[in-house]
């Protein structure tokens, strides 16, 4: 089945017009992992921005199966259910936002899991609206992952401006370590220092510089050394000691 839609996606990449998927939802539904895979990677070939999106979704659209797609999602079966999340996330079936966010308490830990990682595949305003809106049923970890897939640079600089707790403050902050994301370099090493930040989030932000990498262990050498809290100086030390290493296998 992956290497079905495979084809029919390259033809699509290729510019071939009118190009159609004929399978039925249950096939997809019967494969996710691998048809979601080749999906991600048709994606990334296509051109940036809303028309290389449309190029590849348009023949799953124009065969009809986005609909019996998102149905499926309050299918009695949990496996359906969780495939069903997994395609319509990679899919980036907008219609399928609020659907897929209540299957994040689905009661089967499978599903739940499909529906994270699902609305991390499709990205933008209103599946990070619903990461969030989870924040209190989603482990930390499992939403950071989500987040540094789903958000863009733009919801990264409103989540950290605004963060409305302070497991939301750390879970951004962690998000931005997992993208790599040197434009937030000046804004984590001023949380790091800044005491007036909750400690759990200076630790996030010590954390997270360290996983960007970059030229930043001359900024955390002072945390370093003088911070009054123990563990803020650890962490710091941790993070500027891995920007160190990494800066020598640069060079070597």
């Amino acid at each position: 089945m992956a290497g079905r839609v495979e084809r029919v996606l390259n033809a699509a990449l290729a510019g071939e017009r009118g190009v159609v998927l004929n399978v039925a939802a249950s096939e997809l539904l019967s494969e996710p992992g691998p048809v979601c895979d080749v999906i991600d990677a048709a994606l990334a070939q296509a051109e940036p921005g809303l028309t290389g999106q449309w190029r590849i979704t348009e023949p799953f659209r124009r065969s009809r199966v986005t609909e019996d797609l998102v149905n499926s999602l309050v299918h009695p079966n949990p496996l359906t259910r969780a495939a069903a999340a997994q395609l319509c996330g990679a899919l980036h079936l907008y219609e399928a936002v609020l659907w897929i966010e209540d299957l994040i308490r689905d009661k089967n830990r499978k599903v739940r899991d499909a529906a994270i990682r699902g609305l991390g595949r499709m990205g933008g305003r209103r599946a990070v609206e619903s990461l969030m809106t989870s924040i209190d049923t989603i482990a930390m970890h499992r939403l950071a992952i989500a987040l540094a897939q789903a958000a863009t640079d733009m919801d990264i600089e409103l989540l950290m401006r605004q963060p409305a707790t302070e497991k939301a403050a750390v879970v951004t902050v962690i998000a931005c370590g997992l993208r790599r994301d040197h434009l937030r370099v000046p804004p984590l090493l001023g949380i790091a220092h800044d005491s007036r930040w909750p400690k759990p989030v200076r630790l996030a932000a010590c954390l997270s510089l360290g996983m960007i990498g970059g030229k930043g262990s001359a900024d955390l050498r002072a945390l370093a050394d003088l911070d009054p809290d123990p563990d803020i100086k650890k962490a710091a030390t941790r993070a500027k000691l891995r920007l160190e290493r990494a800066a020598r296998m640069e060079s070597a």
